[in-house]
């Protein structure tokens, strides 16, 4: 997650939680002069459209009022879906036995992607087995990772 990633994260969590979901995370896409914005919000009933906008509502006033960023962007509130973004060591660890896709800042053994069984996680360390081969990847490297759901 980027600094500016992580302060948005900071800001907006009291403003999702007050109403009444979790704030699964944050993704600030640069796209030129249309940046977006994704805030991923889950609940233990599910996520609706309505649930969505009550949501993009809040976050839109809070960000009105703060400006944390200054160029032009899009808000998308969305519920985090069946290819499930992880963020957090947490998230991580609830799905230990599961596929997950790895995009990573810096490459491990040559290479920046991987997609298999996440194994385990070792203090800061995720093992992924990737074509029967074992990858430990450090956390604070990852870009961007995903469950890979399994129909």
């Amino acid at each position: 997650m980027t600094k500016q990633e992580q302060q948005l994260t900071e800001l907006l969590t009291p403003t999702v939680e007050a109403a009444g979901f979790e704030l699964v995370g944050i993704e600030f896409v640069r796209a030129g002069r249309h940046s977006i914005l994704r805030v991923y919000i889950d609940h233990q009933d599910g996520i609706t459209v309505d649930h969505c906008a009550t949501v993009s509502r809040e976050v839109s006033a809070l960000l009105d009022v703060e400006d944390p960023i200054p160029n032009e962007y899009y808000l998308e509130v969305s519920s985090p879906g069946l290819d499930r973004p992880l963020f957090t060591p947490a998230h991580f660890a609830k799905v230990v036995g599961q596929i997950i896709e790895v995009k990573l800042a810096i490459p491990a053994d040559g290479r920046r992607k991987f997609k298999g069984l996440l194994t385990q996680i070792e203090d800061d360390m995720l093992v992924v087995e990737v074509d029967g081969k074992l990858y430990r990847l450090l956390m604070d490297n990852v870009d961007k990772a995903n469950v890979v759901p399994v129909f």
